[in-house]
C-alpha cells in the first residue's frame, strides 16, 4: 500500500480529523500552512554553488515528471514552476535593484515590471489550467415532451448571403422537435435579399429601425419579440451540428440555475497565422488553447465565459440581467461576468459543436484582437472582477487573468527591446553577477516552460505564444492603455469573412512595427560584437547573455515579420478535407462507390477507386449517405486526374441546399475529427519550427524590400522627381 493511501486511510477512519479537513476552518489552515512553506522554501538563501544544484535538481525532477503526465505529477511540475518563479523574484526585487543612476533605474525598474506582469498571468493561469473540468453532456429525458422550447439567433450586419444561408440551413437541421425550435436571421443591414431568402426558406426575419449598440443591440431586440425557452446563439459564419441541442441542452435541465453554456469556436478554414505561415493543422491555432484548455479550467470555478456565439443562453436569466450587456465592446464576457454575480452557473463543454471561417487577412485579425482587447480592458475599468458583491475567490481569479491577458502589449515589447539597454547605453538592468542571474533566471524560465508544454501540448506548441503575442502587441497596446483612461473610447467593428485575397502581397503597413524591433535587434548584436572586440573593460558574460537574449528576439520578430507576407486566397468558400462515403451515378447506367476528399458549398472533391475513370465535363448524380440515409445532388466534373474528381453542384433549389448542408457541414464527426488531434508540443522541435518561420521572415522581407525598391525606381513619378530643371 503506498504512503499517500496508506494516510488516506487513516484520514478517513479519523472522523474529528476528517471534519476538520472538511470545514472552511481545516482548508483555511491547510492553504496558511502550505503558504507558510511555500515562503520558507522561496525566501532561502542559497550562495552560488547550492542555488545551480537546486535549480539542477528542479530541472530534474520536472523532466521526469513530465514523462508520467497524469494529473497529480502536473500538480507536482506546477509546485516546481512556482517555487522557482517566486524565488527567481524574490531574489530579483530584493538583490538585483540597486540602481546606481537614472538611466539604469529607467530600464530597470520598466523591464522588472514588465516581469511581475508575466508572472501574475503565469500564477493565474496555473489556477485556470491545473485541473480543467473535463465536463461530459449530460442527457435528455426520453419524453420530447419535456424539452424546452429553443429560439435560434442568427445575427448579422454586412455578411454575404451566402454565409447566412449555410448557418440558417444548419440551425434549421438541428436535432430537436420542429414545434419547439424557432430560428431568425438577425438583419442589422436590412437587406431585401435576406429578407427575400428568409421568407422561401421559411426562416424568421428580424430588423430594427437602428443599429444602436451593434450586436449585443441587435440580439437584445429579438429578445423582446421571441419568447423561446432558451437562446442558441450563432454569428453569420458559424455553422451548427445537428447535434447542438441535444448535446448542451441535458445540463440546462439537471441545473436549474446554470444560465449558459458555451462550445468551442472552431474554424474549419485557416486565420492569417496558419495560412501565411503554412501551418494550418499542422500547429494549433492562436484560439485553441482558450477553448481547448482555459474554458475547461475556467468551468471547474464555476467561471466559463460567454463567447457571443455556439452558446445557448437561458431566457429568464438572461432577462433579469436587462439582456446582452452593452457598456462595453465584449458584450458576451460581461454578460457571463453579469450573469455569474447574480449567482447563476455557467459551463463549458470541449466539444466542437459549430464550425466557422477564420478571419481571413492580417489586418482583419488584428482589427478583432484590438476589440477584445479594448472590450476586456472596459470591463476591468468599469466592472472589475476584483470589486462588487456576487463572486468566489475562484470566479474573480479567472475573470482577472482573462482581462489582464490583453494587456501583454507593452510587456511584450519591453521583453523584445530590453537587452538593447545594455547592448546601446550600458545600462545595467540587472544589478548583479552574470552568473546569479543565470542560476535564478534559467529554473524560473526553464521549468515553466517544461510545465505549459505538458499541460497546453495538444493545444498551444512551445514558443507560439511569444510570435502570437509579438504581431499584436503593438497594435492592442494603445486602445488598452486608452480604454483604461476612457472606457467610452472605440466602437464595435464587425470582421469581414467569406472575402478573397487575389493576389499574394507583402503587407508592409501591418509589418512596420516588427520590422523596426527587428532591425533595433539586428543594430543590437552588431552593438553586442562590437563591445566583445573593442571594449576591453565589458563583462564578456553580460554582453553573450544580452547577445543571447537578442538573438532570440530576432527570431521572434522574424517570425512576426513573415505573417505578414498574405498568402494568396482566391476561394470564398473554402473546401472542408473529410473522407465520407459516397457513389457516383453515370449518365450510362453505371455506379461507383467511392469516397470524398473534401466539400464545400459549391462542389466536392472525389477519390476514385483504382481503374475508375469519368471524363472531364460529364454530368453525374452524386450521393453522400448519414448512417441509413442518402441523398443526391446533380453535379459537374470539373477536372479529372490521377483518381481524383472535381466536381461542381448543379443548380440546387433550397431543398437541396438544406439537404447539402445537413449530410456535410452540419455533421459533428467531421470537426470532432480534427479537434484537439495535432502533434503534441516538443519544446525543441518548436523552437526548430519557429526558427526556421524566422529564417523565411528575413528572406521574405529582403524579396519585399528589393521589390518594392524596384518598384518606386520604375515609377513614372520617380523619374520626374529626377528629371533636372531647366533654369
Amino acid at each position: 500500500m503506498s504512503l499517500w493511501r496508506k494516510w488516506s486511510g487513516v484520514l478517513a477512519s479519523d472522523s474529528i480529523a476528517a471534519r476538520l479537513c472538511a470545514s472552511r476552518l481545516g482548508q483555511r489552515l491547510t492553504l496558511l500552512l502550505a503558504l507558510l512553506m511555500l515562503g520558507v522554501v522561496v525566501a532561502a538563501p542559497l550562495d552560488l554553488e547550492a542555488q545551480m544544484l537546486f535549480t539542477a535538481a528542479c530541472m530534474a525532477a520536472a523532466l521526469v515528471l513530465r514523462r508520467h503526465a497524469h494529473r497529480l505529477a502536473i500538480l507536482a511540475m506546477i509546485t516546481l514552476s512556482v517555487i522557482a518563479s517566486l524565488r527567481y523574484m524574490y531574489w530579483r526585487l530584493t538583490s538585483s535593484l540597486g540602481f546606481e543612476n537614472l538611466l539604469d533605474m529607467l530600464f530597470g525598474y520598466g523591464l522588472v515590471l514588465a516581469e511581475l506582469y508575466a508572472l501574475l498571468v503565469l500564477l493565474l493561469g496555473y489556477l485556470q489550467t491545473a485541473w480543467p473540468l473535463q465536463r461530459k453532456p449530460y442527457p435528455l429525458p426520453r419524453d420530447t415532451a419535456l424539452w424546452p422550447t429553443v429560439d435560434v439567433y442568427i445575427p448579422t450586419y454586412n455578411e454575404p448571403l451566402e454565409i447566412i444561408k449555410l448557418t440558417a440551413f444548419a440551425a434549421q437541421a438541428i436535432d430537436w422537435p420542429k414545434d419547439k425550435l424557432n430560428v431568425y436571421v438577425l438583419d442589422d443591414g436590412r437587406r431585401e435579399e435576406f429578407r427575400d431568402f428568409c421568407a422561401e426558406a421559411g426562416i424568421g426575419y428580424i430588423i430594427r429601425p437602428d443599429n444602436f449598440h451593434a450586436k449585443a443591440g441587435n440580439l437584445n431586440h429579438a429578445l423582446k419579440l421571441t419568447h423561446g425557452d432558451y437562446i442558441a446563439i450563432f454569428d453569420a459564419d458559424h455553422v451548427p451540428t445537428r447535434s447542438f441541442l441535444q448535446v448542451g441542452m441535458g445540463w440546462f435541465l439537471r441545473d436549474p440555475k446554470l444560465a449558459m453554456l458555451q462550445t468551442p469556436h472552431f474554424f474549419f478554414s485557416p486565420d492569417p497565422f496558419e495560412k501565411n505561415l503554412d501551418t494550418f493543422r499542422s500547429v494549433p491555432n492562436e484560439g485553441e488553447l482558450f477553448y481547448g484548455l482555459v474554458q475547461d479550467g475556467n468551468d471547474l470555478w464555476n467561471a466559463t465565459f460567454f463567447c457571443g456565439s455556439c452558446a445557448i443562453i437561458k431566457r429568464g436569466p438572461l432577462e433579469e440581467v436587462g439582456g446582452i450587456a452593452v457598456e462595453t465592446v465584449t458584450e458576451d464576457a460581461h454578460t457571463a461576468l453579469k450573469l455569474n454575480r447574480l449567482g447563476y452557473n455557467t459551463a463549458y463543454l470541449a466539444l466542437p459543436q459549430a464550425a466557422g471561417l477564420a478571419t481571413e487577412s492580417l489586418s482583419g485579425h488584428i482589427g478583432q484582437r484590438i476589440r477584445w482587447a479594448r472590450g476586456m480592458a472596459q470591463i476591468f475599468r468599469t466592472d472589475n472582477p476584483l470589486l462588487g458583491k456576487g463572486l468566489k475567490l475562484g470566479q474573480r481569479l479567472c475573470y482577472l487573468n482573462a482581462m489582464l491577458h490583453f494587456f501583454y502589449g507593452l510587456p511584450r515589447l519591453v521583453f523584445l527591446t530590453a537587452p538593447l539597454a545594455y547592448l546601446f547605453f550600458g545600462a545595467q538592468i540587472f544589478q548583479a553577477e552574470a552568473l546569479l542571474i543565470l542560476a535564478y533566471a534559467l529554473p524560473h524560465i526553464l521549468i515553466a516552460s517544461v510545465t505549459n508544454s505538458t499541460i497546453q501540448g495538444r493545444f498551444r506548441h512551445s514558443f507560439w505564444n511569444e510570435v502570437y503575442e509579438s504581431v499584436l502587441a503593438w497594435y492592442i497596446m494603445r486602445p488598452v492603455l486608452l480604454a483604461m483612461v476612457n472606457p467610452k473610447l472605440g466602437k464595435f467593428n464587425v470582421t469581414a469573412k467569406g472575402g478573397v485575397i487575389d493576389r499574394s502581397y507583402f503587407d508592409w503597413k501591418m509589418a512596420r512595427p516588427y520590422i523596426v524591433v527587428l532591425a533595433l535587434n539586428v543594430l543590437g548584436v552588431l552593438a553586442g560584437l562590437w563591445k566583445l572586440g573593442f571594449d576591453p573593460e565589458v563583462s564578456v558574460a553580460t554582453v553573450l547573455i544580452n547577445l543571447t537574449w537578442t538573438f532570440y528576439n530576432i527570431v521572434i520578430s522574424a517570425a512576426s515579420v513573415a505573417v505578414a507576407a498574405e498568402a494568396r486566397q482566391i476561394r470564398a468558400e473554402p473546401r472542408v478535407y473529410a473522407e465520407l462515403p459516397a457513389t457516383l451515378s453515370l449518365a450510362n447506367g453505371k455506379t461507383i462507390v467511392c469516397r470524398t476528399n473534401d466539400f464545400s458549398q459549391r462542389g466536392i472533391g472525389i477519390a476514385l477507386p483504382e481503374g475508375a475513370h469519368v471524363e472531364r465535363g460529364e454530368q453525374l448524380l452524386v450521393s453522400l449517405f448519414r448512417d441509413h440515409e442518402e441523398c443526391v445532388f446533380p453535379a459537374v466534373v470539373m477536372f479529372s486526374r490521377a483518381g481524383v474528381l472535381g466536381l461542381n453542384f448543379l443548380e440546387l433549389n433550397i431543398e437541396q441546399q438544406r439537404e447539402l448542408t445537413r449530410m456535410t457541414f452540419s455533421r459533428a464527426d467531421t470537426w470532432a475529427a480534427t479537434w484537439g488531434q495535432g502533434a503534441v508540443d516538443t519544446p525543441l522541435g518548436a523552437l526548430a519550427e519557429v526558427s526556421s518561420i524566422g529564417w523565411r521572415g528575413l528572406r521574405l522581407l529582403s524579396r519585399a524590400t528589393f521589390a518594392e525598391l524596384r518598384a518606386r525606381l520604375r515609377s513614372p513619378s520617380f523619374h520626374l522627381r529626377s528629371t533636372p530643371r531647366n533654369p
